[in-house]
């Protein structure tokens, strides 16, 4: 956990993918790779994720992939299986939850408010990903949550930009921002993977200039 934490707090930006080709695996990780970013969040969204997050894991040790909008046990131990590194999950299901602590893999489930940060700190757990992070208030939301949650480090994610990035790197509770402006369905179809090193390099410069 110690070192996957490390990851995104040095990478600042954790790529939130839907991959519907698995040709497309091997060159977005490097893309990503070139531009600064380590690691990738390939979501159960499509019926390749599976196969995705093997062939990135294995074929691009470099870069940190995970299974993100995990919402099944069933898709838990697919993800775990594959060699996902970690686990993401859009809200707080005890199931889940209990599965992957069961399993030794590390979880961010979804909260967005008081009681979903405390059913999340009996369980162990103190770096949650904060969903839908624009919708719910945004990093004004963060801000009045390290009042009583202090020891709790927050992943942004949902409606997260090139533009409010820096807003939110800039809280002291906020670990990384998750975001899928940097793949889009569309770059990938086109095969823009030049387009994809450029966004990456871009918030990689963001995140710099906020630590």
């Amino acid at each position: 956990m110690e070192e996957i934490i490390k990851i995104f707090k040095k990478t600042g930006v954790i790529p939130v993918i839907k991959l519907n080709r698995i040709g497309h695996a091997v060159p977005l990780a490097h893309a990503l790779l070139n531009g600064g970013i380590l690691c990738a969040e390939i979501t159960f969204r499509s019926s390749v994720a599976e196969a995705a997050i093997r062939e990135m894991g294995k074929k691009v040790p470099e870069i940190l992939v995970g299974a993100g909008t995990v919402i099944t046990i069933e898709q838990a131990e697919k993800a775990i299986n594959a060699g996902a590194k970690f686990l993401v999950s859009p809200g707080f299901n005890p199931k889940i939850v209990d599965f992957a602590i069961s399993k030794n893999i590390p979880i961010f489930p979804g909260v967005n408010d008081p009681s979903a940060i405390e059913a999340a700190l009996e369980k162990g757990l103190t770096t949650l990903k904060f969903f839908p992070a624009e919708l719910s208030g945004g990093y004004k939301m963060l801000e009045a949550f390290f009042g009583p949650f202090p020891q709790v480090q927050f992943i942004p994610t949902g409606g997260i930009n090139i533009s409010n990035l820096v807003n939110y790197l800039s809280l002291s509770n906020v670990l990384a921002c998750g975001g899928s402006w940097l793949v889009k369905p569309e770059m990938m179809e086109e095969n823009q993977f030049e387009k994809i090193t450029k966004l990456a390099t871009e918030a990689n410069r963001l995140v710099i200039s906020a630590n």
